[in-house]
C-alpha cells in the first residue's frame, strides 16, 4: 500500500452538478480536474448511461463547462463554457439583401470587429460564457446558441426545445464606456450600497435582464419587465425556470431599498414578456424555482431574508393564486435546514424530493406537495457517506456521493427503490479517482460526541490513520480543522487534505460547533449576537474528548479553518494555548473595518448593529 502524496492532487477529480436526461435513461455530471501546468482547475463535462452499462464519456476538455440542462426532448444538452465563438456563426457569406450597403467596406473594421468578438466583447481578454449544445444523438461539438456582449450567467430550455430563457446584462453606452475604462485599469467608481460580491468582486449599476432566444436562429428579445437586482441577486442570480405551463418563473428584490435588504421575490412571466406577477410577499428569500410536471405548482427553496441560522424551508405555490394559502412549506415540521446548493426535485406532480442537513449528514426527503409531513428516505446511502449534488427525471435518482474512503463518485437509482437499504441497491456511475486511490491506505472515519462546557451535545466528524490502532496505539498529533459558514456543517466525506494528513499520521477532527446548521434552528441560533466564546469552547471540549479517548497528543495539534473557520482559528489561539500552531484562511478579525470592505454588511447589521452604535462591531468576539 501507499501514501497520498501532495503532487497527487492534480491528478484528482470531484464529480459536481448532476443532471438526468427526461426519460431517465442518461444522466450527465461535472468533474473538477486539475491542469499542473497552468496550475488551475477546469469543469469538465461528462454523460453516462443510468444503467451503469458503460463508463461516463467526456463531453468537454478544453475549456470550462457548466450549468448542464437537458432539453425537454432529451436530444441535446446545453451547458454555459466560455470558448472561441462558434465557427458556424462566423463562416459563408451573408446574403447581399441583408448587408448594409450605405457604408463602404473597410476591412480594418472588420478585422477590430472579429478581435472584439473573440474577446467577447467590451474589451475584455477572453471569450465571455455563453450557451452551448451537444446533439446527443448526432453527435459532434457543441453549437454556440447565444450570442451575449456581456456573456450569459443563467439559462433554461422553454417546454417545447425551440427556445431558451437567459439571463444577461445589458449595460447602456454610458454604462459600456464605464466598464471599459474599469477593464482598461481605470478608476472604479460605485454609488451601490452593495458595492461588492464574492466571485464577483467590485459592482456595478448594470441591470440583468431576462431574454428569449430563438435556438435557430440565436435571435432574442430582452423581457423588459425580467429583470434583478437587490443585494443577493450577483451571488444568486435571477434563477430563470420556464414551465410546463409556458410561463417563466425569477427572482427579483423590487423593495424600496433592494441594496439595503436580503428578500429575494420570486415572479412569473409570458415569454412575450407580459403580464408579470409577484408570487411572494417580500418577507422571504426565494431560490431554487422548480416546475411541477403538469405546470401548476412552483416549488422553491424559502430562508429569512436576515437570520441565516433559521432553517431554509422547501415551499410549493401555486402560480396563478387559486389555491387558499397561496403557498405553504413542505419541510417547516423537520427542523432541518435544507441543504446548500440543493434543489427541488419533483418525481410526480404531487411528490417532491430534495436534500436536507441533518446531524452532520446530508439526508434526501420525500414530500408530498399539499402537506407538511416530509418523510426521510434514501437509507442505502448511510450516514457514513456523504450526499451532494442530486437531481432526478424520468423516473431516475442521480447524485454525488463521496465516501471518506473510496472518493467522491456518482451513483445512481430507479426512484421507485428510494427506501431499499441495502447500499449496493445504488448503480455507479463514474470511477474518477480508482487509479489514483486504488493502493493508497484511506483513513477510518467516525462521529465522536461529547459535552461541552455548557452541558450541550456537540459533534465532530473525525478520521483516523489507517496504521492507527484506537484501541493499543500511542497518541498522535491531531489537527482540528473548523468549517466556514458559521451556517454550514461537516460531514463524512472524502477531501484530499483530510486524506493525506491522516497518511502522514494525524487525526483530523472536523467539530460542528454551535452555529454550525443540520441540527436544528435552536442550535444554530445559539451563536447569534456573539463571536468567540461558544466556538472556541466547542472545538476545544471535542479536543479534550480525543484526549480522554487517548487518541491524540494535545502537545502535537494545530488548528485551521477557511473564512469563518479562519476567524474561530483566530479565536481559538488567541483563547487557549491548547494548540501549538494555528493557520487562519481568509478570517474577519476586526467586525468594524470588514463592515465597508466586504459583502457581508446586511448580516452583520442585523446581528450586531451598526459600526459606531453597537460596540459588538469593533471586535469580533463581542461580550
Amino acid at each position: 500500500m501507499s501514501q497520498l502524496e501532495l503532487d497527487d492532487f492534480y491528478d484528482l477529480a470531484t464529480p459536481q452538478q448532476v443532471a438526468v436526461s427526461p426519460d431517465g435513461e442518461r444522466v450527465a455530471f461535472l468533474a473538477q480536474e486539475f491542469d499542473p501546468e497552468e496550475d488551475e482547475s477546469r469543469m469538465s463535462l461528462f454523460v453516462a448511461p443510468a444503467d451503469g452499462s458503460r463508463e461516463p464519456h467526456r463531453l468537454s476538455r478544453a475549456s470550462d463547462a457548466g450549468a448542464p440542462a437537458w432539453s425537454p426532448d432529451g436530444r441535446y444538452l446545453g451547458f454555459i463554457a466560455a470558448r472561441d465563438p462558434d465557427v458556424g456563426r462566423r463562416v459563408g457569406r451573408e446574403d447581399e439583401d441583408e448587408e448594409d450597403t450605405d457604408e463602404p467596406e473597410d476591412d480594418a473594421a472588420d478585422d477590430e470587429d472579429d478581435t472584439d468578438a473573440e474577446d467577447g466583447g467590451g474589451g475584455s481578454d477572453g471569450p465571455k460564457p455563453q450557451v452551448w449544445a451537444f446533439d446527443m444523438e448526432l453527435g459532434g461539438d457543441a453549437v454556440q446558441l447565444t450570442d451575449h456582449e456581456e456573456g450569459v450567467r443563467e439559462f433554461d430550455w422553454g417546454p417545447d426545445g425551440d427556445r431558451l430563457v437567459v439571463s444577461a446584462r445589458d449595460p447602456t453606452d454610458e454604462q459600456q464606456e464605464t466598464l471599459d475604462q474599469r477593464r482598461d485599469d481605470g478608476p472604479i467608481e460605485i454609488e451601490r450600497l452593495q458595492h461588492k460580491a464574492d466571485g464577483q468582486g467590485w459592482l456595478d449599476d448594470v441591470t440583468t435582464y431576462l431574454f428569449v432566444v430563438d435556438v435557430e436562429t440565436g435571435e432574442d428579445q430582452r423581457l423588459d419587465d425580467a429583470y434583478g437586482q437587490g443585494a443577493r441577486e450577483p451571488l444568486f442570480g435571477l434563477q430563470p425556470a420556464w414551465g410546463p405551463s409556458g410561463r417563466i418563473a425569477f427572482a427579483s428584490n423590487r423593495t424600496e431599498r433592494p441594496d439595503d435588504s436580503g428578500v429575494m421575490d420570486l415572479y412569473t412571466i409570458d415569454p412575450d414578456g407580459t403580464d408579470l406577477r409577484k408570487l411572494t410577499d417580500s418577507a422571504r428569500r426565494s431560490s431554487a424555482y422548480e416546475w411541477s410536471p403538469d405546470g401548476e405548482q412552483l416549488a422553491f427553496v424559502s430562508g429569512d431574508p436576515d437570520n441565516w441560522y433559521e432553517p431554509s424551508e422547501l415551499w410549493v405555490v401555486n402560480p396563478d393564486g387559486t389555491e387558499e394559502p397561496p403557498m405553504h412549506s413542505v419541510t417547516g415540521s423537520l427542523d432541518r435546514t435544507v441543504a446548500m446548493m440543493a434543489s427541488p426535485a419533483w418525481l410526480d406532480s404531487e411528490t417532491l424530493l430534495t436534500a436536507v442537513g441533518d446531524e452532520g449528514h446530508t439526508q434526501l426527503i420525500r414530500a408530498d406537495a399539499d402537506e407538511d409531513d416530509p418523510e426521510r428516505t434514501f437509507p442505502a446511502l448511510t450516514r457514513g457517506r456523504t450526499l451532494g449534488f442530486s437531481d432526478a427525471a424520468g423516473g431516475t435518482v442521480a447524485a454525488v456521493v463521496s465516501d471518506p474512503q473510496a472518493g467522491s463518485d456518482v451513483f445512481a437509482l430507479d426512484a421507485a427503490e428510494l427506501d431499499e437499504s441495502d447500499p449496493d441497491s445504488l448503480t455507479q456511475l463514474s470511477e474518477l479517482n480508482a487509479d489514483l486511490l486504488a493502493d493508497v491506505e484511506m483513513p477510518d472515519c467516525r462521529r465522536v460526541r461529547t459535552e461541552n462546557g455548557d452541558g450541550g451535545e456537540v459533534e465532530a466528524i473525525t478520521y483516523l490513520p489507517p496504521d492507527f490502532d484506537p484501541e493499543t496505539d500511542d497518541p498522535r498529533p491531531v489537527v482540528a480543522s473548523i468549517h466556514g459558514g458559521p451556517m454550514s456543517y461537516d460531514a463524512p466525506t472524502f477531501q484530499f487534505s483530510f486524506a493525506y494528513w491522516a497518511n502522514q499520521g494525524y487525526v483530523v477532527y472536523r467539530p460542528n460547533y454551535r452555529g454550525s446548521t443540520s441540527y436544528g434552528q435552536a442550535f444554530a441560533e445559539s451563536l447569534k449576537g456573539t463571536r468567540g466564546d461558544l466556538e472556541t469552547d466547542d472545538v476545544l471540549s471535542v479536543l479534550d474528548e480525543l484526549v480522554d479517548r487517548g487518541w491524540v497528543d494535545d502537545e502535537r495539534s494545530l488548528v485551521t479553518g477557511f473564512s469563518y473557520g479562519g476567524i474561530t482559528t483566530a479565536n481559538v489561539v488567541t483563547r487557549s494555548d491548547r494548540f501549538a500552531a494555528g493557520a487562519a484562511e481568509h478570517g474577519v478579525y476586526d467586525f468594524r473595518s470588514t463592515f465597508g470592505t466586504d459583502d457581508n454588511h446586511l448580516w452583520h447589521e442585523w446581528e450586531f448593529g451598526l459600526p459606531g452604535r453597537s460596540p459588538s462591531c469593533s471586535r469580533t468576539s463581542p461580550r
